[in-house]
C-alpha cells in the first residue's frame, strides 16, 4: 500500500516538473519529471522509492541550467 501511494505522489510531481520544465524550456525539470513518472515502475521497495524520489524531486534545484 505505501508503495502505491509512494507511486503516485512521484507521478503527480513529476507531471508538474515536466510542465513546468517545457513551459519554462528547461531541460533540468523535464527530465526529472519524466524520471519522476517512470522510475516507480522499476523498484518495489518503499525505501528505494523514498530515497530516489527525493533526489529526483531535489535535483532541479541543485542543477540550475
Amino acid at each position: 500500500m505505501g508503495s502505491l501511494f509512494i507511486g503516485v505522489v512521484a507521478g503527480v510531481v513529476g507531471m508538474a516538473y515536466f510542465v513546468y520544465g517545457k513551459r519554462q524550456s528547461k531541460a533540468v525539470p523535464m527530465i526529472a519529471g519524466a524520471l519522476l513518472c517512470i522510475y516507480p515502475y522499476f523498484s518495489d521497495s518503499v525505501t528505494w522509492l523514498c530515497v530516489v524520489g527525493a533526489l529526483l524531486a531535489v535535483a532541479p534545484f541543485v542543477i540550475d541550467r
